[in-house]
This record gives structure tokens, sequence and C-alpha cells, in this order.
């Protein structure tokens, strides 16, 4: 990702190359076009001012022959001719390209030409007068030069600019930026933003302050409804569940109320479950639980692999263990034996009789796996009450444990399906 400024720099920095890389050529045409024009009327005024000066002196035919012929001899950049039968007496105007004529290297340059008819003495003559243009390749070197300077004075001082202007202008925005990382929302907090005089900015805190606090609101609404709700359960379900464990010892139900009374008493247990989990789920999502403990990793695992032990022999699982000794994590100890205990019995939960379940842990990962027909929608894994196998003991909500468990620690959870295996790995 890419700052905001440096996104809006990039494009500008390109359309001012491409305008001055255009400018070259427009800069040439508009320079050469002023020197033409400036070239004419310098060579119109020595025609005038020649003819001038050679009417001054009051020669003789035969002197102004001998003047024009030195003339000619010594002004190598004009001539004077006599007009011939031929000529229009029309002037001319036009650049020509020729060697010099003083050196014998090649070397050619270019001329700008007047041709106009001049009067001497009341006679017509034909007088042409040529003046040097500068080099044409000269100048697009040197205006190119002169671009490259600017341009290169222009991005400099354009990321003078932007850093001086980003730490001012953008102090407001980043001063936001900064207090909604630290914003927590189990906090209940309002923050108080920092009053800015720009409008955008000044808009921006306004609308994130509103919501803000309506998050707070909804929020505390929310977790006040999920703790109540979960509390007052617990109370009806466990008087339920009394009342149907009297009621199965009863000597006097029939078979048929026996199987019902068992079946309620199935789907209350699987109720009772839920409420727990629900409740934990927000306990955890509202921070209640402290994560400042050094726990040992490894002693809580060898811990729950004994307590579920009966169930392995239940369903005859092979299990091979790779614990390493003095894994130590900072975290809550009660909350990492959930997440331990869960992956465990969720692994025997959809493992077939006679399957395979693997442990593993190192200093980095802890691993579970059992043996499997075909791979999971890994998009449904962790959402809650998701179905993905016929099991239906389990109240949904295991691995959206392990998720929020792992999420409170900074854990992460993955899965994967190799060798016939589900595969759940927590880098911790």
């Amino acid at each position: 990702m890419k700052p905001l400024l440096s996104k809006i720099t990039k494009p500008f920095l390109i359309y001012v190359l491409c305008v001055l890389v255009i400018s070259i050529p427009v800069y040439y045409w508009v320079v050469d076009t002023i020197w033409k024009s400036e070239l004419d009327e310098h060579n119109k005024i020595i025609a005038e001012k020649t003819a001038y000066e050679l009417n001054q002196l009051q020669l003789t035919d035969q002197k102004l022959v001998e003047s024009i012929q030195l003339w000619n001899s010594i002004q190598p950049g004009t001539d004077i001719q006599t007009i011939e039968k031929n000529d229009s007496l029309k002037d001319s105007i036009f650049t020509s390209e020729k060697q010099k004529s003083y050196t014998k290297e090649p070397n050619i340059d270019r001329f700008r030409s007047l041709s106009t008819v001049i009067y001497i003495h009341n006679k017509p003559f034909r007088f042409t007068v040529e003046t040097n243009i500068e080099e044409s390749q000269e100048t697009i070197v040197v205006i190119a030069i002169t671009t490259v300077f600017f341009f290169i004075i222009i991005v400099l001082g354009l990321l003078f600019i932007n850093r001086k202007l980003s730490g001012s202008v953008w102090k407001p925005f980043r001063d936001t930026l900064e207090q909604l990382k630290k914003f927590n929302l189990n906090n209940q907090t309002k923050i108080e933003f920092d009053h800015t005089d720009t409008v955008e900015f000044e808009e921006l805190n306004q609308s994130l302050s509103k919501l803000i606090e309506h998050n707070i609101s909804v929020f505390k609404t929310q977790k006040e409804f999920t703790e109540n709700a979960s509390h007052e359960l617990q109370t009806p379900l466990a008087i339920l569940k009394n009342k149907l464990d009297i009621l199965l010892q009863s000597e006097d139900l029939t078979e048929k109320q026996y199987r019902i009374a068992e079946e309620m008493n199935k789907a209350l247990t699987r109720s009772s479950r839920i409420n727990k989990n629900l409740l934990l789920l927000a306990k955890i999502e509202n921070n209640q639980f402290d994560n400042s403990e050094v726990i040992r990793f490894d002693t809580i695992l060898q811990q729950s692999m004994e307590a579920v032990q009966e169930h392995f022999e239940q369903k005859n699982i092979s299990v091979q263990e790779d614990i390493i000794s003095d894994v130590k994590v900072n975290g809550n100890s009660s909350l990492t034996e959930i997440l331990i205990h869960n992956l465990i019995l969720n692994a025997i939960r959809h493992t077939l009789p006679d399957g395979s379940i693997s442990v593993k842990l190192n200093g980095k990962i802890f691993e579970v796996s059992n043996s499997g027909t075909e791979e999971l929608n890994a998009d449904l894994l962790f959402k809650r009450f998701s179905k993905l196998s016929s099991e239906s003991g389990g109240s949904g909500l295991g691995l959206s444990i392990i998720q929020e468990i792992c999420a409170f620690h900074g854990w992460r959870v993955s899965y994967r399906f190799e060798n016939h295996h589900h595969v759940f790995s927590i880098n911790l």
C-alpha cells in the first residue's frame, strides 16, 4: 500500500513531465518563428539602409558600378545585381542551408534570406541579403536541457512542499487515525477528537463520533441482553433437568414414557450446554478474562488427554502423541484448557470407530488431526451452529469458541485436509 500523498504526487509528476516534453518542440517552433520574423525585419532594414547610403554618395554611373562590385566582394552576406529582363520586381523571403565557404570541414549553416528591389539613382537593383540562423540542433538541446532543469526543480520543490505540508495539513487526520487504533469497544469510552480548521477532517471527526457513540450504545445493549439471557436461562434449565432426572428414576414410567423423557433430557442437556457456550463466547468477546498468566501448555494438554482417554477406548481410536515438554505461553489457563478440550473432543466426535487421532505440540504449533473421508467446507467451518457432518451431539459452537479463544490470545487457527486426515493447527 502507498500513502495518499504519493498516489497524488505520482500522477501529477507524470502529467508535468508529459507537458514539459510536449513543450520542447512547441518552444522550438515559437522561438524559431520569432527569430525568422526578427531576421526578416533585420534584413529589410539592411536593404533600406544600403540603398540610402549609396544614394547619399552621389556617385557617377561608372563609380556606382565600381562601388557595387566592391560591395559585393567585401560583403559576403549581401549581393547587389542589376535587374534582369525577366525579373518580376517582387520581394521574396526564404530559408536556405549551405556549407560554410571559409572552412573545409562539413558544416552546414541555415540562413534566412531576403531578395528585394532597391533603387539607386532611380535605377532598380536586385538586392539579396542573408543572415545566419542559430543551429536548430543546438536550439533543441538548449531547450531540452532547460526543460529538464526546471522539471527537476519542480520535482524537488514538490517533494519538499509535500513533506512540509504533510506534517501540518495531515496532522489532524493522523491524530484521528491514532485514536481509532487505540479505541476498544469493550471499554465503552467515547473518543474526543481534536478540533481542526479543515472542513473535511472536521466532518470526518463528527461522523466518527456519532458512529462510535451509536456502536457503544448498541454494544452495551447487546452485551447486557446476552449476559442477562444466559444467566436467567440457567436457573429454569437446571430446575427442568433436575425434575427430569427425578422423573427418569420413577418406576411407574412405561417404556414409551421413559424414551420420551430421555429424549427430553438429552435436548435439555444440549440446550444447557449451548447456553453455557453462548455465555462463554459473550465473555470472551467482552474481554472478561485475564490473559497475563504464564501457562504450561504441555501440562494442560497432558491433563486433557488423560481426561478423554475413556472416549478413545470407547471408539477404539488409536492415538499418536508428539508433545514436547516445557512449552510456555502467555494467556488465560481456563480458556486454554477449554480450547484444548474442545479441539480434542471435536476430533473424537468426528472420527469413526477404529480411526486414528494425532496430537502434536512444539514451541510454535499445536496440531490435532483425525482420520476422515472428505474435506470440510472451510468457509462454514468456524461459523456458529453450522453443521458440517451428520453428528448432532455437539452444540455447534465448539469451533467458534476455539476461534474466539485464539483471537483473544492473538493465535491463529487454520484447517487443512491432507492424507485423508482433518488437520487443525494453532500457531501459538
